[in-house]
């Protein structure tokens, strides 16, 4: 096809995509909001761009002039907030390391991604004295601490953060360069194998940070975010960029508060004092938040929250709803930067009763601006916008990873057919909208009936008994699969295999599942297992089943 193109002026700049763009626009609307740590620091955006500028000094400093990967082990902070600028605005690239992950899974993704400094706090000096001798690429350690107090290490330091930072010029000029360069990398872990790193430009960051302010900003509805906003997030850094919005709210001006380690007591405190308006999390966060004792007295009417990481059980959406909180879904991965959909509930749809919220707020919801979204058969064939015929969410977008690091076959495999492949299981009804069945390995596959886990844990988790439910396929002989609860009950309430299942009868009567989708076995459990990033992990369900 023929196209025109312009003719450019001799002098004409081709802009491009930098996070420093980001950066840069932090301090033009309301640089006197303050980016907050615990009960521990405040700074408006003046002292945060000084700050960022001194690190970027002190990586000068180390003989570091671009193109190496940096990585961070910390809890969310003002720290944390500085490397996501400092790092790949002088041309490196960050890396954002997984601290729940195992030791020896931690080690290969910092001699895989060879990471040649890293910012490390004091509490994951253990994880790194295991490795000793066996980082051959990283040569420089920088301490990280809340007080300036190191304790006594085998690690060869570079020096405490701080007193760096106090020792380093708070003048910086960041340069232009390729907007596709790489900015970030971290790990995703899989069912099988080491862990797959996936990597993002500069470009991609910045269109996914103008997407998610399309998304959340200009259209009108549910959990919409603005500049006034207080922003908490209660995800941690390392996951898939505190989903984009770290960046976003920085170069917005936004005022922003980080929990660092996760304490209940902490949040809860956080709360009362600098009064956050939109976080996001996963919904064992918020089901720990919402059930805690001291929380019972907060208002929560003024804060919105989005979901994400693993389905927001309805049960779990309708507690939050009856506190007043403006609650949605959000659906990608770490793959995808991560926002593909979200829940869009109109203002005149808030107006619905509880119960049509309840069902529009926890499905994955309508695509992001420039999010292509089509749902496939086995055979690649896009299924009907029924509601009722599934298949794989498969994806293309401007901020999506092009394949995973120095893995140029699982790459392939994630890119077959020109869309990246998801791995989960959707319908979508007329208007665009998507619901997730579940992951491709956890629908349950039997007497050739596909079987909705997320479906079994929705209906399964309404017993107002029970406080958080997973469901698994297990192996059976007659029917291929069968279903299999794990349950964990409220404090202070009992429940019998033979009483769950009464109560699931009812569903059947009512014609909302078939007899046979009824669990078989039911186990009640005091903890259901979870992920380093707080999803179920039906993996080490299926396994622990397995060995009985």
């Amino acid at each position: 096809m023929k196209v025109k193109k312009i003719n450019k002026a001799s002098n004409a700049f081709a802009y491009p995509l930098l996070i420093k763009r980001l950066l840069h626009y932090s301090t033009m609307l309301t640089p006197e909001n303050e980016i907050v740590y615990r009960d521990r620091v405040r700074l408006n955006y003046f002292e945060f761009n000084k700050r960022v500028r001194r690190l970027a000094n002190v990586l000068k400093g180390f003989g570091i002039d671009g193109g190496e990967t940096i990585a961070v082990m910390d809890y969310d902070s003002h720290r944390y907030l500085e490397a996501y600028f400092a790092i790949p605005c002088t041309g490196n690239v960050l890396h954002t390391i997984n601290w729940r992950l195992s030791a020896s899974q931690i080690l290969y993704t910092i001699n895989h991604a060879e990471d040649t400094v890293l910012l490390v706090h004091t509490d994951f000096f253990p994880i790194l004295e295991s490795s000793m001798g066996e980082m051959p690429t990283v040569k420089k350690i920088i301490a990280l601490t809340d007080d300036g107090t190191i304790p006594a290490t085998k690690l060869a330091l570079a020096g405490e953060y701080e007193t760096l930072l106090a020792q380093a010029s708070e003048e910086y000029d960041f340069p232009d360069f390729d907007e596709d360069a790489i900015a970030t990398t971290f790990y995703t872990t899989g069912t099988t194998g080491n862990p797959k790193g996936v990597f993002f430009s500069h470009r991609q960051i910045v269109l996914h940070s103008l997407g998610i302010c399309a998304t959340f900003g200009i259209l009108d509805g549910a959990c919409r975010v603005k500049s006034s906003d207080t922003y908490m997030p209660l995800t941690p850094f390392f996951h898939v960029h505190g989903w984009g919005f770290p960046f976003l709210s920085t170069a917005m001006g936004m005022k922003q508060v980080f929990v660092g380690k996760f304490e209940p007591e902490m949040v809860l405190k956080l709360f009362m004092i600098e009064k956050p308006t939109f976080s996001h999390c996963v919904p064992t966060i918020l089901q720990m938040l919402v059930m805690h004792p001291a929380a019972q007295q907060l208002d929560l009417t003024k804060w919105k929250v989005i979901i994400g990481g693993s389905a927001l059980p309805k049960a779990l959406c309708r507690a939050a709803l009856q506190r007043g909180i403006d609650i949605i879904t959000g659906y990608g991965m770490s793959e995808t930067c991560p926002i593909l959909t979200t829940s869009f509930i109109t203002p005149q749809e808030m107006k619905n009763d509880i119960d049509w919220q309840v069902e529009a707020r926890t499905r994955a919801g309508t695509p992001a601006l420039l999010v292509d979204l089509k749902i496939v058969n086995a055979e690649g064939k896009e299924v009907k916008k029924d509601d009722q015929e599934m298949g794989e969410i498969t994806v293309r977008s401007p901020w999506l990873t092009q394949g995973y690091f120095n893995e140029p076959e699982k790459s392939e495999e994630l890119w077959r057919s020109g869309y990246l492949h998801t791995g989960d299981v959707a319908v979508m009804n007329e208007r665009n909208v998507v619901k997730i069945a579940d992951r491709i390995k956890d629908v349950i596959k039997t007497g050739g009936e596909w079987v909705s886990s997320i479906d079994l844990e929705n209906i399964i988790g309404q017993h107002p008994a029970i406080a958080e439910v997973a469901v698994v396929g297990v192996p059976d002989a007659k029917w291929g699969e069968r279903p299999h609860a794990m349950v964990v009950v409220k404090q202070g309430q009992s429940l019998s295999n033979e009483e769950l299942k009464s109560f699931l009868t009812q569903f059947v009567e009512q014609g909302k599942i078939n007899k046979w989708f009824i669990p078989d076995t039911i186990d009640f459990v005091e903890a259901i297992p979870k992920t380093s990033v707080g999803k179920i992990d039906k993996k080490a369900i299926r396994g622990k089943l397995l060995l009985l």
